[in-house]
C-alpha cells in the first residue's frame, strides 16, 4: 500500500528482512484488508565453558559484572549463527511494555539446533521476569528465521531493565517504559486508552465491511509522522482508489494496519467504519495520541469481524496463550533472576 516512508525516525530497528518487506503490503491493513534464562541442564563442568562463560557474559558500560559474569555458558556448544543475529531494539532504546525480544537470523536454524541457541540467547532482567523463547512463523521470513522473547504474564512491567546477550557477539540493553494498552472497540467506535492506570476515550473509526480492521493484540511496530499510501500497490479496484500522504502514523503489521490521521475520521469517527483496515483518526486527535505513543505499546481491537492476527504479522506474540507459546519453545520456560 505504501511505497515511501518518508520522513522520521523508526524507533527500534526492525529486523533487516522486515524492514524490506515493509513497503510491500498484502491486502489487508490500510487496504482489504535477569538471569539469564539458565536451566538446570545448562550448567558446564568444564574450566572451557566457565571461560566461554567470561566471555559471552562479562563485564560492560552498565556495569555488568560481577554475578552475571561469573554465570556459566550453556553445556551445548555456541552456534555459529549467532554471528549474524539481528536484535529488533536498539542498545539503549525505551520501549513499551508490549515489544517482544525478537532476534532474526540470515537464514532458517535447524530444529536440532534450536535449543542451543536458546540457551545462548541470555536474557537477564531486573524484574525476575519466567519467560520463554518462542520461535515465531514472520510474513515475511522463512519457519526457523525468528525467535521471539516474551514473559510469562501480560506484558511487561513498567520500568524493567533488560540485558540480552547474543552468546559471545554483543550484549544489548534497553528498558522497559510507561505502561500504555489502547483497546479499539469497532463496534462503538471508540478507543480507550490506559496509561499505567489512567484512562482517556478517543473517537475512531476503523475498517468498512468486507476491509475489516485484524482484531485481536498488536505492538506499534514503529512510527512516523508522514507516511504514503497507495491502493494501487496491493490491486484496490476503481471504488477503493487511494494514494497520498497519511500523518501521524503508528504500524501495527507487516501487512499495512496502522492508527493513523484520516480526513474521513473528521466526520465518522465515533459514528461508522469507513477505511481500508486501519484505525482512522481525526485531524484533531491524532496528533495528540500520536505523541503519547512509543514503540512497544500495545493496541487491541475487538469486536472486528475478521481474523486475529498472527503472531509473525508484526509482534502478535500476545494472541498465544503462554502453553502456546512455549509448544515452539525447544527450551522452555526460564526465570531471568
Amino acid at each position: 500500500m505504501y511505497v515511501n516512508r518518508s520522513t522520521g525516525r523508526t524507533a527500534g530497528r526492525l529486523g533487516a528482512a522486515v524492514a524490506a518487506c515493509v513497503a510491500l503490503l498484502s491486502a489487508v491493513g490500510c487496504s482489504a484488508n535477569a538471569g539469564t534464562g539458565v536451566r538446570t541442564a545448562d550448567r558446564p563442568d568444564a574450566v572451557a565453558s566457565a571461560a566461554v562463560a567470561a566471555r559471552a557474559g562479562g563485564g560492560d558500560k552498565h556495569g555488568g559484572s560481577g554475578a552475571s559474569g561469573a554465570r556459566p555458558a550453556p553445556s551445548v556448544p555456541e552456534p555459529a549463527v549467532l554471528a549474524r543475529a539481528q536484535v529488533h531494539i536498539s542498545d539503549g532504546d525505551t520501549v513499551g511494555v508490549g515489544m517482544p525480544i525478537s532476534v532474526t537470523f540470515p537464514q532458517p536454524v535447524p530444529a536440532a539446533e534450536r535449543k542451543a541457541v536458546e540457551s545462548w540467547l541470555r536474557v537477564q532482567t531486573s524484574s525476575g521476569t519466567t519467560g520463554a523463547w518462542s520461535w515465531v512463523r514472520d510474513r515475511n521470513l522463512l519457519d526457523g528465521q525468528r525467535v521471539d522473547f516474551r514473559p510469562s504474564g501480560t506484558y511487561w512491567k513498567p520500568g524493567t531493565k533488560i540485558t540480552l546477550r547474543r552468546g559471545s557477539h554483543g550484549v544489548s540493553h534497553f528498558t522497559i517504559g510507561r505502561s500504555l494498552v489502547a483497546t479499539v472497540d469497532t463496534k462503538t467506535d471508540m478507543m480507550t486508552i490506559d496509561t499505567d492506570g489512567r484512562t482517556s476515550r478517543i473517537p475512531i473509526t476503523a475498517g468498512k465491511p468486507g476491509l475489516d480492521t485484524w482484531k485481536g493484540t498488536m505492538v506499534v511496530m514503529d512510527k512516523q509522522p508522514k507516511v504514503f499510501m497507495d491502493s494501487r500497490t496491493v490491486g484496490m479496484g476503481p471504488n477503493d482508489t487511494y494514494h497520498g500522504y497519511y500523518y501521524w502514523a503508528l504500524h501495527l503489521t507487516t501487512s499495512g494496519t496502522y492508527v493513523h490521521q484520516n480526513p474521513h475520521a473528521d466526520t465518522a469517527a465515533g459514528h461508522s467504519n469507513v477505511t481500508h483496515g486501519c484505525v482512522g483518526l481525526a485531524t484533531t486527535t491524532a496528533r495528540g495520541f500520536y505523541n503519547q505513543v512509543m514503540v512497544g505499546d500495545v493496541i487491541k481491537v475487538t469486536g472486528a469481524n475478521k481474523d486475529t492476527v498472527a503472531s509473525g504479522n508484526g509482534y502478535g506474540d500476545w494472541n498465544l496463550t503462554w502453553k502456546q507459546w512455549l509448544d515452539h519453545s525447544a527450551a522452555g520456560a526460564a526465570t531471568t533472576a
